[in-house]
């Protein structure tokens, strides 16, 4: 017997998270390692859920609340293997390659500000991520004015000259 069950990531809007899929208990210290490399001044932090042996939650990072908010996040979702990486003053796209570059590190399920809900799994072994519901559907096609906006948003945040 299968149930499934929708978890809201709970997060304040400024802040990113990443969540993925990883396969060892030294995780969370190379992802730790990973992010302090990316970005110099990264607020962040990283739960990481075992599957095996203690089945602890392991939490690192440089930032006390987001600490709490990984820990709870990966205690409500429940599932073995997985990571969560709240941060603060970066985006995703600042990390996502040298976290994809951890050898441990299986999937990313996302990235992003949006609201999140992960759609959990759990049968008889335990809890696994489905998948997840990133933001809200579409509500039309770009159009000139969308396509400016944009243009703009980018060059004002510091990704496009």
């Amino acid at each position: 017997m299968i149930k499934f069950e929708s978890v809201k990531i709970n997060k304040p809007a400024e802040v990113n998270v990443i969540i993925g899929q990883s396969h060892f208990i030294k995780s969370v210290e190379d992802l730790y390692e990973a992010l302090v490399n990316s970005v110099p001044s990264l607020e962040f932090a990283i739960a990481f859920s075992e599957a095996s042996g203690a089945c602890k939650v392991r939490i690192e990072g440089t930032n006390n609340e987001l600490k709490k908010l990984a820990q709870d996040n990966a205690i409500a979702c429940g599932c073995g293997h997985t990571f969560y990486i709240f941060l603060k003053n970066a985006y995703p796209i600042n990390v996502l390659n040298a976290i994809k570059m951890v050898p441990e590190v299986c999937n990313i399920f996302c990235a992003t500000a949006n609201p999140v809900e992960v759609i959990v799994a759990e049968t008889e072994i335990g809890r696994g991520i489905m998948g997840v519901i990133d933001g809200c559907p579409p509500k039309g096609v770009e159009q000139s004015e969308d396509l400016v906006w944009r243009k703009n948003l980018l060059r004002k945040i510091g990704y496009k000259l």
